[in-house]
């Protein structure tokens, strides 16, 4: 029964991405060159914590947070940031959000900061999601943020997560859910 409802689970998933993916291409154009954003790393095929390659993240976006105060992505500079884009339907999200408050309580005073953007939702319906969860990071609203997501794109299916070190360099990007212990040992590489 078990293995039936994490199929019927992963299906779900797999359809809703599809959805996000075509939802998402709605909203891309073509950027004159000035405007496009580098890209970040993709999944490097190595063992290694963090990738060599270093990539400035782009953290000069401010978006609101579930009390509608703006909150810049710059202020987190310095800390080692784990951003994560999500959404409330999103299955494997929901699984990774728990695993992301134990982190975020437990490296918070190694200088780890943890953000949620959720790119589908308002703060209405975001607020009573975060509370039930006892999310314990920020949480931003990216709807109606596009080039946020151009920024950290391409962005096909959710979660997508990134790491970026102190410098507000990408350390790593996981396109998917992240297992607890590669991103506990990624962290710990950049203490």
């Amino acid at each position: 029964m078990g293995r039936g409802i994490g199929a019927a689970a992963m299906l779900v998933s797999t359809t809703l991405s599809f959805s996000l993916s075509a939802h998402l291409s709605a909203y891309r154009g073509p950027q004159a060159p000035s405007q496009q954003a580098a890209a970040a790393p993709a999944e490097p095929a190595t063992t290694e914590a963090c990738t060599t390659k270093v990539v400035p993240a782009k953290l000069n976006f401010t978006m609101k947070d579930l009390d509608d105060k703006k909150v810049k992505l710059a202020e987190f500079k310095g800390k080692i940031i784990v951003l994560n884009f999500w959404a409330t339907w999103c299955v494997p999200c929901k699984t990774e959000i728990p695993e992301f408050v134990e982190l975020q309580k437990e490296y918070e005073a190694q200088g780890v900061q943890f953000i949620g953007v959720s790119v589908d939702d308002t703060a209405a319906k975001l607020r009573p999601y975060a509370e039930a969860q006892a999310m314990n990071y920020p949480v931003l609203q990216g709807k109606g943020h596009d080039e946020v997501l151009d920024a950290y794109g391409p962005i096909k299916s959710l979660p997508v997560t990134y790491v970026i070190r102190r410098d507000g360099t990408f350390c790593k990007r996981h396109a998917g859910p992240v297992e607890r212990d590669v991103l506990e040992r990624e962290l710990k590489s950049l203490f």
